[in-house]
C-alpha cells in the first residue's frame, strides 16, 4: 500500500481560546445568551447595556443611543476587566407602525440604537482589537436581508449594519476578524410589549437564542487568519428567510 506524504502538509492552527468578549444588550435576549455561552466556554464576558445583566458579570450600564456615551462606557469597562479580545454586537430595538405612525424621535432611535452604537463600539474597541488580532461579532437580522412592512426604521439600520459589516471587513482584512450574525427571530423579550400584530403567533417556529450563541462562539473560534464572513442563523421552519 502507498503512503502518503504528509511532510509538507501544514499543521492544522488550534482553535482560538475565548477570551474577554465585551457583549452589547447582554443584560437580556441574544446578548445574555452569548453572556452564558462565552462564560460556559472559559471565557469572560463583560457587557455594554442600559440594564444590568444578571449574577456578577461586570458591566457598564449605558444608552447606546449615544454614541459619546457608548465610546466612554468601553473605556470604563477596559477600566474593569481589561482590553476585549472580541466584541459582539448584540443590542438592539425596533420600532413597530408605518413611518407615518412613528415619530421621528423614535424612528431615529431605532437607528441610533442599532447602527450608530454598533459603531461607537466597534470604532472604540478597534485600538484593543488590533493588538491580539481579535474578532468582531456584529449583528444584523433576516430583516436586513428583506423589508417589510411596518419595520422601516429596524430594517433601515439592520441593512446598514450588514453594509458597515462588509466594509469593515474589507477595511480591517489581516489585521481584525469580522463576522456578520444574520439571525431569525428568536424566543427572546424583544416581541415583550408589542401588539398582537407585531407578535409572532403561537405556531411562530423560533430559535432558541443559546443556538444562536452558539453559532457567535464558532466566530470566535476561529484561528487568527480565518474568519467567518457572514452567519444565517434560524430556526429550520421560520419564513423570514429568503
Amino acid at each position: 500500500m502507498t503512503q502518503l506524504d504528509t511532510s509538507t502538509r501544514p499543521a492544522a492552527r488550534a482553535p482560538r481560546e475565548i477570551g474577554t468578549v465585551f457583549v452589547t444588550g447582554g443584560a437580556s435576549g441574544l446578548g445574555a445568551a452569548v453572556v452564558e455561552a462565552v462564560t460556559a466556554a472559559g471565557g469572560r464576558p463583560a457587557v455594554l447595556d442600559v440594564t444590568a445583566p444578571a449574577g456578577d458579570v461586570p458591566h457598564v450600564q449605558v444608552d447606546l443611543s449615544d454614541s459619546a456615551a457608548a465610546a466612554a462606557a468601553v473605556e470604563q469597562l477596559v477600566a474593569q476587566v481589561g482590553p476585549p479580545t472580541a466584541v459582539v454586537t448584540a443590542a438592539g430595538t425596533d420600532a413597530c407602525g408605518t413611518l407615518a405612525e412613528i415619530d421621528p424621535e423614535t424612528w431615529e432611535r431605532v437607528v441610533r440604537v442599532n447602527l450608530f452604537g454598533t459603531v461607537a463600539v466597534v470604532r472604540a474597541c478597534l485600538p484593543y482589537l488590533e493588538e491580539s488580532r481579535g474578532t468582531v461579532v456584529t449583528v444584523a437580522s433576516t430583516l436586513g436581508l428583506k423589508g417589510v412592512s411596518d419595520a422601516t426604521a429596524y430594517c433601515a439600520s439592520k441593512f446598514a449594519v450588514r453594509g458597515f459589516s462588509q466594509a469593515l471587513a474589507a477595511e480591517l482584512a489581516g489585521r481584525v476578524g469580522v463576522t456578520l450574525l444574520v439571525p431569525g427571530g428568536m424566543r427572546t423579550p424583544f416581541f415583550d410589549g408589542r401588539t398582537e400584530q407585531y407578535r409572532p403567533g403561537p405556531d411562530a417556529d423560533l430559535n432558541d437564542p443559546a443556538d444562536t450563541a452558539a453559532a457567535v462562539l464558532t466566530a470566535l473560534r476561529q484561528p487568527v487568519g480565518c474568519e467567518i464572513r457572514e452567519m444565517l442563523v434560524m430556526a429550520s421552519g421560520e419564513g423570514s428567510w429568503p
